[in-house]
């Protein structure tokens, strides 16, 4: 017999909230930012106001045999900031504070945000003083979660993973104790959270960022006819990351739901040289690609403007469907492909199409700043590649079981139709179920160190339930 644990008694003890299924508030709270997961119903979400709540909340869970799952922004691709049972939900820990000028050895100041603090709001934060973070666009993605498996962005190529930029953290450890860390306090929980830190060994409820000037941006986006595609993707692999660190240019190939509707080709990004150099090289790609763009923008702006502008950039030329359940898979290159598969690649990507389905090839350019720091020096291993593909597939949330089957049998085949060429690398913030040895896929030679330090600091595998939990247990 199920004993329902007495969450009136979690209550009486922490300063936040504990949500429960018949509270007015349920649904919100329970509802992650992907939409795939919006059926799973936690038996309470346990909204954190401090430190203290994290570990009352934790001893609470363990006690009762509650699973787990720890809740920033919401944004886990594979739903593993949702579960069943104890949904800890960090979004009221989310002050952004700027530290001594004269702590940072570059000059600027330092940046303390809580873990559950959004993109956005530390922007914001930031803005007046000149200075930001390396990081992504999107305003409500959480930071913890962001930073723990990486972090890419616009300023990545010139000033690395938004991981690189952590100075230290402060970590709730399964048994209770707050645990401060960085390169001299406890070292080895510091160099596993910078990359390998998503859901493997604690609660991170404070993060502290070495902060880099927030520069002016030219922001742009421009697409091809869709015959022009071959000529705009073999050019894009070559030159976007072999481009001067300044420049961070996206390549986004698209089909709508509707299958009578063209591929959309999407370059996209932004650069923060001078203006008259970003336009010039934004002119030697399109040379490069040797046909005219079907449509050109771009647009100088502060960074802060510039992050706006491509969070609400469309680049598919087709309404967003929020509601749509996606699949993607990922791996890095450290070379491009080479003719036959690109043609192939294209060719899979009109092929079959079923009305409702969406699907995506999303090429992200690698290199500078990213691949300067050593492949051990942190638990992020991927530092020797050129350029990162994420495939995509969406269809429609009451799409039956044959459209979801073959959605995914598209995907499966094109992620197969490029594996041989990329480097068996994946991305750890674009988790992919399908992988055979995802340890392997996530870490590579680093997985035997995060391994071992898993099991120093959660021995019982609390955490690691997903990935090394049951080889820490």
């Amino acid at each position: 017999m199920t004993v329902e644990p007495d969450w009136s008694a979690l209550r009486n003890h922490i300063r936040g909230e504990v949500v429960l299924p018949a509270d007015a508030g349920y649904e919100t709270a329970r509802r992650p930012a992907i939409a795939r997961f919006h059926h799973v119903r936690p038996q309470a979400v346990v909204q954190c106001a401090a430190d203290a709540d994290v570990v009352v909340a934790l001893a609470f869970a363990r006690s009762a045999g509650v699973p787990i799952a720890i809740r920033g922004g919401g944004h886990s691709f594979e739903g593993t900031s949702s579960t069943e049972g104890m949904v800890l939900d960090l979004s009221r820990i989310n002050g952004v504070s700027l530290l001594d000028v004269n702590a940072n050895g570059s000059g600027g100041p330092l940046v303390r945000v809580g873990a559950g603090a959004r993109l956005g709001e530390i922007y914001d934060a930031l803005a007046p003083a000149g200075v930001t973070i390396p990081a992504g666009c999107g305003p409500a993605v959480g930071v913890a979660g962001l930073t723990l498996g990486g972090g890419l962005g616009v300023l990545g190529r010139a000033h690395g993973l938004t991981s690189d930029a952590l100075r230290a953290a402060r970590v709730v450890l399964a048994d209770g104790r707050i645990v401060d860390c960085d390169d001299e306090l406890e070292p080895e929980l510091f160099w596993a959270l910078r990359g390998g830190g998503n859901g493997t060994i604690g609660v991170v409820t404070s993060l502290l960022f070495a902060s880099v000037p927030a520069p002016a941006m030219t922001s742009f986006h421009f697409t091809w006819e869709p015959e022009h595609l071959p000529a705009v993707l073999a050019a894009w692999q070559t030159w976007a990351p072999a481009a001067p660190e300044t420049m961070a240019a996206s390549l986004v190939v698209s089909t709508a739901a509707d299958p009578a509707l063209m591929p959309v080709t999407s370059f996209f990004g932004a650069a923060h040289g001078t203006e008259a150099a970003d336009v010039a090289l934004l002119e030697e790609f399109v040379d490069r690609v040797g046909e005219p763009a079907a449509t050109q923008t771009h647009q100088r702006a502060p960074h802060r403007d510039t992050k706006r502008l491509l969070a609400e950039l469309d680049v598919h030329g087709v309404p967003p469907r929020p509601d749509a359940h996606a699949h993607s898979r990922s791996e890095f290159f450290a070379q491009p492909l080479d003719g036959d598969t690109q043609a192939a690649l294209i060719a899979l990507l009109t092929t079959d199409r079923r009305a409702g389905e969406e699907r995506e090839l999303d090429f992200t350019p690698w290199a500078g700043a990213y691949d300067r720091v050593a492949p051990g020096a942190t638990a992020f291993p991927h530092r020797h590649e050129r350029f990162l593909l994420k495939q995509a597939v969406a269809v429609d949330a009451d799409a039956g079981a044959d459209e979801r089957i073959a959605a995914r049998d598209w995907l499966d085949r094109s992620w197969q139709l490029t594996h041989p060429f990329g480097t068996g690398g994946v991305y750890p913030n674009f988790p992919d179920p399908s992988l055979d040895n995802p340890t392997r896929a996530y870490y590579g030679t680093n997985a035997d160190r995060l391994r071992a330090a898993v099991r120093a600091y959660d021995p019982d595998g609390v955490f690691a339930s997903g990935l090394f939990g049951a080889e820490v247990g």
